[in-house]
C-alpha cells in the first residue's frame, strides 16, 4: 500500500532541541549568577538533562501532568523547595534564553519542500500542544502540517500504539499509509512499526546501536525523499553509511 502521509517528531528531528537547550541553559545560569553552583556549564547541562529525562519519563507514564513535571524539574535542578509561582518564574526566565536559540536543522525545510507535493504532513509529539504549536509557529513551519497532536492532550505517549493510531485517525488514513520519522529508535521508530506504520529512525549521531528490526534508518533528512519515493514498506536498501 503506498505511503500517503509523513508524520513528524519535532524535538531533535526537525528542531535542534539539544542545541537550543544547551545554549539556553548556559545563558540562563550566567544571567542568574548561579553557574558556579554546578562547577561548570558541562556539569550543569548533564544535571539538567538527567533531571529532564527522569521527569519526562514520569510524564510519559502518566504519573504527573505537563506543568507539574516542569516545576519538579526546576525544583530538583535548583535544589530549593520553590513554590509553584517561583518555579514557573525561574522556568520562564530560562525559556527566554532557550527560545532565543531556537533553530531548525538545516535539512528540515529542504526535506519538507521536497515532500510537499507528494505527501500529507502531520506532527505527533510527546509534549503539550500549546508549546509545540508556539515553537512551530516561531520557526515558520506550523502551516506545513495538517494537524499537530501531543501526548498531554491525547492522554497517551509514544511508543504506545494508541498515540500513533490517533494521528492516523486524524488523517483518516490506515497505518499502512503513514510513515513516522523521529530521532528515537525505540520510542519513535519501533513504536511506529508496532502500530503498523512505516517507522523511520533519524540517526543524526551515527549511533553504534543497531536499528530495531523492520524500521528504516537514515542519517539525514536529505535521505527521506528517496526512501519514500521508493515506497518502501521496509524494502528499499538503506543509504546509511
Amino acid at each position: 500500500m503506498p505511503i500517503k502521509a509523513v508524520v513528524w517528531d519535532i524535538d531533535d528531528t526537525i528542531f535542534d532541541y539539544a542545541g537550543a537547550d544547551t545554549a539556553g541553559l548556559r545563558a540562563h545560569l550566567v544571567a542568574e549568577g548561579t553557574l558556579g553552583r554546578y562547577g561548570d556549564a558541562e556539569r550543569a547541562l548533564a544535571i539538567w538533562k538527567e533531571i529532564t529525562d527522569r521527569h519526562w519519563a514520569r510524564f510519559g507514564a502518566g504519573g504527573i501532568d505537563f506543568v507539574d513535571q516542569r516545576r519538579d524539574r526546576v525544583r530538583d535542578f535548583v535544589g530549593d523547595r520553590l513554590g509553584d509561582a517561583e518555579a514557573d518564574a525561574w522556568f520562564e526566565r530560562y525559556f527566554a534564553h532557550y527560545q532565543g536559540a531556537w533553530r531548525l536543522f538545516p535539512d528540515a525545510v529542504p526535506a519538507l519542500d521536497a515532500l510537499a507535493d507528494g505527501f500529507r504532513h502531520a506532527v505527533l509529539s510527546n509534549s503539550s500542544l500549546a508549546p509545540q504549536r508556539r515553537k512551530l509557529r516561531a520557526l515558520g513551519v506550523l502551516g506545513r502540517f495538517e494537524t499537530v497532536l501531543c501526548a498531554a492532550e491525547l492522554g497517551v505517549s509514544k511508543p504506545a500504539a494508541e498515540a500513533f493510531l490517533a494521528v492516523c485517525d486524524a488523517l483518516a488514513l490506515s497505518p499502512a499509509e503513514v510513515a513516522y520519522v523521529g530521532d528515537q529508535p525505540e520510542t519513535d521508530a519501533r513504536g511506529a512499526r508496532d502500530a503498523g506504520l512505516t517507522g523511520i529512525w533519524l540517526d543524526r549521531g551515527s549511533s553504534e546501536v543497531a536499528a530495531p528490526a523492520g524500521v528504516r534508518r537514515i542519517a539525514t533528512l536529505a535521505e527521506l525523499p528517496g526512501v519514500l519515493d521508493g515506497n518502501t514498506r521496509f524494502g528499499a536498501p538503506s543509504t546509511f553509511g
